[in-house]
């Protein structure tokens, strides 16, 4: 954990509700962008979504996201343990088969963008998914790539207790509540 973020305004222990704070005018277009990736209408479930957006952050190594993340995903009903599971071993991990060619897609994505091929979609569409879903699978795993960059690049980190505190927050408020409670 890195001793202060780099931002000089920010408090030492800063959290990204703090940079969301500091610069609403980017913050909150941000956050309105979250709702609708993360909880708008989609083929993959609020559970789903938040595991692919966790699975991500942790093939990035970004503890922040990846512990926000997979909390809430937990919370949706993602199993405990899954997540370390799925990134140690997606092969042997207990994810949904159908959900195994669509995290091994967003992996690639995330740690070789320009070697995914069409026969990575077409592994996708043969689990079952439309072109829809993998649209958004595609959606969740840029936001994720951006919000981890942001995140590290304004030295934010924070531990298991402030994860779960974030994960409940996201899980009973959403996005455009975090928006709202930062507009106040």
């Amino acid at each position: 954990m890195p001793d202060v973020p780099h931002l000089p305004s920010l408090p030492d222990d800063a959290r990204l509700v703090d940079v969301f704070k500091r610069y609403p005018e980017t913050s909150l277009p941000l956050l309105a962008y979250h709702e609708t990736v993360m909880r708008g209408p989609s083929p993959f479930s609020l559970g789903e979504r938040e595991l692919i957006a966790a699975y991500v952050s942790g093939v990035n190594a970004c503890a922040y996201c990846h512990g926000v993340h997979t909390e809430t995903a937990q919370r949706f009903g993602v199993p405990e343990g899954l997540l370390a599971a799925a990134l140690a071993d997606l092969d042997s991990a207990p994810v949904d088969e159908r959900l195994k060619p669509v995290l091994r897609y967003v992996g690639k994505l995330t740690a070789t963008p320009s070697r995914v091929t069409a026969e990575d979609a077409a592994e996708v569409f043969a689990a079952g998914w439309d072109e829809k879903a993998l649209h958004d699978a595609v959606m969740v795993c840029a936001l994720f790539n951006f919000m981890n960059r942001m995140v590290e690049g304004h030295g934010i980190a924070a531990d298991a207790a402030y994860y779960a505190l974030s994960g409940k927050r996201l899980h009973d408020i959403g996005y455009d509540g975090l928006a709202r409670q930062l507009a106040a």
